[in-house]
């Protein structure tokens, strides 16, 4: 994994703006501290910074091919077919000059051939045009900020900032996607004024025509007649193949394990390919000072990890690590989160994770993650409970009119909160491809997967990206092979809730793997601290935020944030995962985010 960047004008000499494209750079060096490199010529300057995973020596980039050259963040996951598909000559191992003489021969349609996750460009200096590509569900990211003579481009929003052409402000669409939407984002749009991001499954051209993008892939309904054990022989070829190809490395490769179902099933699979080579995976789990003591059991959260990992972790025999977090440092890396996200995020869920990957990093570069799993094989309760999933808007935001209360009275006037909100589930809800066949229930779980697709999982990416790339580790989510999720989109709900269990289908798909206790465990959550000293921690800190004065006050009311001070409501945020003290740290960040990034309002 890497952080790419770049600047094309067909008007202006790149060659005279070089400061800015260092400072571009040195931006981008956490996610790729091992090696760099800036490619500029007169109308294109091409910037990386190198995690170096695949080929260590011969993976450098900006690397070039004759009339092109490319910067490219990411994985593939079938290099070698498409090696001998290419039939070609390769002076290296590398992944990357596999993606660029991949794009020689098929243009454009090269991303069609691509299975991995990826954000890439290629600069074509013969025909004058970039070419930008994002991967199909959109792991890795890709920003950029169209001038009326300039397109810039980059990995992360901070590193767009860095340049003097883009505005660091924030109009009436920021304003609602920070309140009313946040953490998640509106595919496409960046929040900061003028900054857009390239979607998942988008490819296209700028030059002197100007920018012409095109989705290359979607969720796509086909008829599926398969039998629930032909369904599960399906399931089980996909997931094993898509673990088994994400532990290819260079350096050494371990896995998250939370004790739930996905992270052990990865786990176990990942234990089992290395004990055919003599070595001893290494798992990695977090946790929180004093929740033993102040654990409380919820309807999402009927019982605590602990106990679970210690099973896996022997039943596997892995080599287990804890990262234990406590209140003090958990807050404070509220604001690096921020930092690292480049936007106010997901609060204590973001920055525990930072801390968590950071220690990581310690031991590897590579490690496996459950992510994706729940939406893909219909995990969540909003699946599953008939009354929210039936109920139209998104399910995991259910307090707009308690979101729309914070928003000050300017924005207030120019925003429809309701339409704005409910316009974006619809269209969403409405893009879901559907067969006549349908019945009432696989066509509302087709939309409700849509929803999940573009919008919850989009938050969960973004924070797994960011927080593990900010320390420069590399993680990769096999979950989210996109032939697992175009072959589930089109999975009888019936079969997707085998025996009445969230993810039933790929409990008994992937049975042998695991120990009972934990394949019949309940879903359960990213673990969060339960201890009150988190919600006194914060609400003393976002206090002296407010006593000391905040630029947030032009973009949120003072009152509702007093009122919240009081912790007389508690409405979830943002799903199970922001409750009120996630409220209360996530203005903490946006506080942090207005001043960092030096934000204004217009």
């Amino acid at each position: 994994m890497c952080g790419i960047a770049g600047a094309v004008s067909f008007i202006e000499d790149m060659r005279e703006d070089m400061k800015t494209y260092e400072k571009m750079q040195t931006a981008l060096i956490h996610r790729g501290p091992d090696q760099r490199g800036i490619v500029i010529s007169r109308e294109a300057a091409l910037i990386h910074t190198r995690l170096a995973v695949i080929d260590i020596e011969g993976g450098r980039q900006p690397m070039s091919a004759g009339q092109y050259t490319i910067v490219y963040n990411g994985e593939l996951y079938n290099t070698e077919e498409i090696r001998r598909e290419l039939d070609d000559d390769f002076s290296t191992r590398s992944d990357t000059e596999v993606v660029l003489k991949s794009y020689i021969k098929w243009g454009e349609n090269c991303v069609d051939h691509f299975n991995g996750i990826f954000a890439f460009a290629v600069y074509d200096e013969q025909e004058h045009r970039l070419f930008l590509a994002r991967d199909r569900i959109g792991v890795k990211p890709l920003f950029y900020y169209l001038s009326g003579t300039k397109l810039i481009f980059a990995s992360e929003i901070p590193t767009l900032l860095e340049h003097p052409d883009i505005p660091h402000e924030i109009d009436a669409q920021g304003a609602a996607e920070l309140l009313l939407m946040a953490p998640g984002r509106t595919a496409g749009c960046g929040v900061i004024k003028g900054i857009k991001e390239l979607k998942a499954g988008e490819c296209g051209f700028y030059s002197e025509e100007g920018l012409k993008l095109r989705t290359y892939w979607r969720l796509r309904a086909y008829p599926l007649d398969e039998s629930f054990e032909q369904t599960c022989e399906h399931v089980r070829e996909l997931v094993l193949d898509s673990i088994r190809r994400q532990l290819v490395a260079d350096v050494p490769v371990c896995t998250f394990l939370s004790g739930g179902l996905d992270s052990s099933l990865i786990s176990s699979v990942a234990a089992a390919e290395m004990k055919k080579q003599g070595r001893t995976l290494h798992t990695f789990s977090v946790d929180y000072q004093g929740n033993d003591r102040y654990f409380q059991k919820s309807r999402f959260q009927p019982d605590s990890d602990p106990e679970y990992i210690r099973c896996m972790a022997e039943y596997l025999g892995t080599e287990h690590h804890w990262t234990v977090v406590d209140i003090p440092e958990l807050v404070a890396a509220l604001d690096e989160a921020v930092e690292a996200r480049g936007l106010p995020g997901m609060a204590d869920v973001d920055a525990s994770l930072l801390l968590f990957c950071r220690e990581i990093k310690k031991y590897g570069t590579v490690a496996l993650s459950g992510e994706c799993a729940d939406e893909i094989f219909g995990g969540y309760p909003w699946y599953r409970d008939k009354d929210i999933r039936m109920n139209d808007g998104f399910p995991w935001a259910q307090s707009m009119a308690y979101r729309k209360s914070f928003l000050c009275d300017r924005y207030a006037e120019q925003i429809n909160a309701e339409d704005y909100v409910y316009s974006a589930y619809r269209r969403t809800a409405d893009y879901a491809e559907k067969l006549p066949t349908d019945n009432d229930t696989d066509s509302r779980m087709r939309e409700m997967t849509q929803l999940n697709f573009d919008w919850f999982m989009q938050t969960l990416l973004d924070r797994k990206d960011r927080m593990s790339m900010y320390s420069g580790l590399e993680v990769r989510v096999p979950f989210c092979d996109y032939r697992i999720a175009e072959y589930m989109y089109n999975v009888r709900w019936e079969y997707k809730d085998w025996q009445g269990r969230e993810k039933g289908l790929l409990r008994e798909a992937m049975k042998d793997w695991l120990p009972e206790k934990v394949l019949r465990r309940k879903k359960s959550p990213y673990p969060k601290t339960h201890s009150p000293a988190f919600l006194e921690a914060v609400t003393d800190k976002l206090r002296k935020i407010l006593d000391e004065g905040t630029p947030m006050t032009d973009l949120v009311k003072r009152e509702a944030l007093e009122r919240l001070l009081t912790h007389a409501d508690h409405v979830q945020w943002y799903g199970q995962l922001m409750n009120l003290p996630q409220t209360i740290a996530f203005f903490i960040q946006l506080h942090r985010w207005l001043v960092r990034y030096d934000i204004s309002f217009c």
